[in-house]
C-alpha cells in the first residue's frame, strides 16, 4: 500500500507539473469572467421570462373581469326574459369566473415578489462581476509584469528554468486561489436565488366540495338581490306611470272648468 500511495502522488506531481507549465492564468481569468458573464445573461433572461408571464397573467385578469360583467348583464336580461333558469347559469360562470381571478391575481401578486427577488439579485451580481473584471484586469497586468521582471532576472542571473518555473507555480496558485474564490462567490450567489414558485393549486375533494356549495350559496344570494332590484326598478317605472296620469288628469279637469266658466259668461 505504501508503494501505491508513493506512485499515486508522483503522477499526480507530475501531471500537476506538467498542466502548470502550459496553463496560462491570463486565459484562465478571462474564461472565468466569460463564465460569470453568461451566467449573468441567463439570470437577465429568466428575469424577462419572469416578466412575460406576468403579463399574460395581467392580460387574462382583463378579460376575466370583462366576462365577470358580461355574465351579470345576462342574468339581469334573462330574469327580464322570466328564464330564472338562464339567469342562475349566468351567476355561476360568473362566480367561477371571480375564483378565477382570485387565483391570478394572487399569481401575479407571486410573480411580482419573484420579480423584485431576481432583479436585486441580478444587481448584486452584477457588481460583482464587474468587480471581478476590473480585479481580473489588475492581475493580468501584474502577471505580464512578473513575467517581464523575471525573464529579465533571467538573462542577468542566470536563474535555472526550473527554479524560476517553482516560483511561478507559486504565483499561479495564488491567482488561481483568488480565482476559484471570486467563482465561488458567483455560485453561491445563483445557488440561494433557489427556484421558481410553482403556482399550481392541488385541491383535495373535501375543499372542491366545500368550493361547490359556497358558490352555489353565492348564486342563490345574488340571484336574490337582482330580483329585488330589478321589482324596485319596476315599481319605480309603475309609480312614474301613475304619476303621469294623475297629471294628465288634472290637467283635463283645469280644461272643463275652464270651458264651463267660459259658456256661463257668455
Amino acid at each position: 500500500m505504501g508503494l501505491t500511495r508513493r506512485i499515486s502522488m508522483l503522477v499526480k506531481q507530475k501531471v500537476n507539473s506538467l498542466l502548470n507549465r502550459f496553463e496560462d492564468p491570463k486565459e484562465v481569468l478571462d474564461y472565468s469572467y466569460q463564465k460569470q458573464t453568461e451566467l449573468m445573461i441567463k439570470l437577465r433572461r429568466d428575469i424577462a421570462e419572469v416578466v412575460a408571464a406576468k403579463k399574460r397573467l395581467e392580460m387574462q385578469k382583463t378579460k376575466l373581469k370583462e366576462n365577470i360583467y358580461k355574465l351579470e348583464q345576462q342574468a339581469r336580461s334573462a330574469l327580464d326574459m322570466n328564464r330564472e333558469d338562464l339567469a342562475r347559469l349566468a351567476l355561476e360562470r360568473k362566480n367561477m369566473n371571480i375564483q378565477q381571478l382570485l387565483d391570478v391575481e394572487r399569481q401575479i401578486a407571486d410573480m411580482e415578489k419573484e420579480q423584485v427577488r431576481l432583479e436585486e439579485l441580478e444587481r448584486r451580481l452584477s457588481a460583482k462581476v464587474e468587480q471581478f473584471k476590473l480585479q481580473k484586469e489588475v492581475i493580468k497586468a501584474k502577471y505580464t509584469a512578473a513575467e517581464a521582471e523575471v525573464r529579465i532576472k533571467e538573462s542577468v542571473t542566470g536563474i535555472s528554468e526550473e527554479m524560476a518555473e517553482v516560483g511561478m507555480a507559486i504565483q499561479r496558485a495564488e491567482e488561481k486561489t483568488e480565482h476559484m474564490k471570486a467563482r465561488a462567490m458567483a455560485l453561491d450567489e445563483l445557488m440561494d436565488s433557489g427556484v421558481l414558485t410553482d403556482y399550481t393549486t392541488n385541491k383535495d375533494m373535501i375543499e372542491r366540495e366545500l368550493q361547490d356549495v359556497m358558490m352555489k350559496d353565492a348564486v342563490e344570494k345574488e340571484l336574490e338581490k337582482l330580483k329585488k332590484e330589478m321589482g324596485r326598478e319596476k315599481d319605480k317605472v309603475r309609480e312614474r306611470g301613475r304619476r303621469g296620469k294623475r297629471v294628465e288628469e288634472g290637467t283635463e279637469v283645469e280644461g272643463e272648468a275652464g270651458e264651463v266658466k267660459e259658456a256661463e259668461s257668455r
